[in-house]
Order: structure tokens, then C-alpha cells, then sequence
């Protein structure tokens, strides 16, 4: 099994990316290949990048810089989950992203991406280019949720279409053959 950071990016309070991440979750555990883990930057709440030294050192002074380091390093792939704000994604993804750089290089990442008439395909479309600066290989298979907010029922749970399940199974079918590959390569580099 590989070992799977599904990664909430929104941090309102009244967002819905939690419904989303819940029901993403739960496809990834009944997936099989996966062990995952859920880390939600909304309960996070990472400050603004403050470290002193650049991130290739990984020399981190902050207590929160090191958890957030090991999280992201024992992963061995990912999927964002990402809302689409101002046409990009959110501020506190790209944050979380700068934290670090080389405990996210060398493994695959899959986006899901939900917003209104664009399903978040803007915010998928700067996130996936922005994985590639991290040596990460971001898949361009992905799941794009249009008019998400018409999925949540009772303001308690996302309840997908056929299509997004379908298109969500894809997504880690193509994340299990990705990391596979992905191992490949790490395990070459030691």
C-alpha cells in the first residue's frame, strides 16, 4: 500500500471543501492500494512561511515547519482537494506548498478540483503547473466538480453523481500506477 496525503486546501469558515476531502477519503480507503491520511489545512492553520532558511536546507527552526516536513515526507503520493478562488487556487495551498521542496519531489499527485460553471478547472489547471516545480508528477487525469455545492445534502455530506464516481476511480487507478512508477524512480536515487 502506499502511503496517501489527501490535502484540504480551503480555510474559510464557512467552506465545503471538508464534504468534498470526506467523500474523497473514503472512495481513496475503499480504493485498496492506499493507506491513507487526511491533512486538512483548515485544522493545520499554518502560518505564512516564516522559516529563516530556504527549504532545500531543511534546516526548520518552527516546531509546526518540521511536523508539516514529516507529513509531507513519509507521503509517497497525494491528492489536493481545491476549490477554485479569484481563478486560481487558494492562498493557503500555495502556502502550504512553499513550505517545503524536497519532501515533495519524485511522487505523484492527483487534484480534485470543485468551484461553480468552471468546476475549479482554472484553480487544477495553476496548481498542476506549479506540482511540476516541486518535481512532483501531477497526473492529468483529475476530477473536476462543477456547481459542487448542488452534491451536498443537508449541509452535511457530498453525494456524488455517477460520473464523479466513475471519474474518482480513474483518478486513483491511474495515482496507484503513478506511484508505483514514482517508487521506482526515489528508490533509484538513494
Amino acid at each position: 500500500m502506499f502511503k496517501l496525503k489527501i490535502i484540504s486546501s480551503t480555510v474559510r469558515p464557512t467552506r465545503k471543501g471538508p464534504f468534498v476531502t470526506r467523500w474523497v477519503e473514503k472512495e481513496a480507503r475503499d480504493h485498496g492500494a492506499f493507506d491513507v491520511e487526511v491533512l486538512d489545512l483548515g485544522e493545520i492553520n499554518l502560518p505564512i512561511v516564516e522559516e529563516p532558511h530556504h527549504p532545500r536546507l531543511k534546516k526548520y527552526e518552527f516546531d509546526h515547519t518540521k511536523w508539516w516536513s514529516g507529513k509531507i515526507d513519509e507521503a509517497e503520493a497525494f491528492i489536493f482537494v481545491t476549490g477554485e478562488y479569484n481563478h486560481t487556487y487558494p492562498a493557503s495551498l500555495h502556502n502550504a506548498l512553499q513550505y517545503l521542496l524536497r519532501e515533495w519531489a519524485h511522487k505523484a499527485a492527483g487534484i480534485v478540483s470543485y468551484g461553480g460553471v468552471s468546476a475549479g478547472t482554472r484553480a487544477y489547471k495553476d496548481l498542476k503547473g506549479d506540482l511540476v516545480t516541486f518535481n512532483m508528477a501531477p497526473l492529468g487525469t483529475a476530477v473536476h466538480i462543477p456547481f459542487f455545492a448542488n452534491f451536498i445534502e443537508d449541509d452535511s455530506e457530498f453525494v456524488p453523481n455517477e460520473i464523479l464516481r466513475k471519474s474518482v476511480s480513474t483518478l486513483l487507478d491511474d495515482l496507484e500506477l503513478w506511484s508505483k512508477g514514482m517508487k521506482v524512480i526515489r528508490d533509484g536515487k538513494k
